[in-house]
């Protein structure tokens, strides 16, 4: 019912706004002509369309940038989880230490490696 409702109220808004966008091109038609109002709807109604396409885009880039960065730490934590899970088996059998200490180096050497890699930012006069 309230699907129904939420329908015919928006198909209403739809009419008044269709109305409203007629009623103002009447208006503007007696006081510019009919073609120069039509050219500047229509060039109204591109630019708007535009506007619509580039927000979208910006935001959908945002969006999938934000998705990545909580599915790497949503990796990160699950191998972490995992980690300290298999810890104490680890450490009970006989290549226990060793089993555990190097790949824990490897991790601590990836990071300083990542943590050195990154590019530096350019200056805005090295931009030239």
């Amino acid at each position: 019912m309230t699907a129904i409702l939420y329908g015919l109220a928006a198909v209403f808004a739809l009419c008044g706004v269709g109305f409203l966008i007629g009623a103002a091109y009447i208006w503007l038609a007696t006081r510019y002509g009919p073609l120069a109002t039509c050219l500047g709807f229509g060039i109204g109604f591109l630019v708007i369309a535009g506007l619509i396409l580039v927000v979208h885009k910006l935001t959908t880039s945002m969006r999938s940038r934000r998705r990545a960065r909580r599915r790497q730490a949503d990796m990160t934590a699950l191998g972490v989880t995992a980690a300290l899970t298999l810890l104490p088996a680890l450490a009970r059998s006989k290549a226990g230490l060793g089993a555990v200490i190097a790949p824990a180096l490897a991790v601590v050497a990836y990071a300083i490696y990542r943590e050195n890699a990154k590019p530096k930012p350019r200056a805005p006069e090295d931009m030239h």
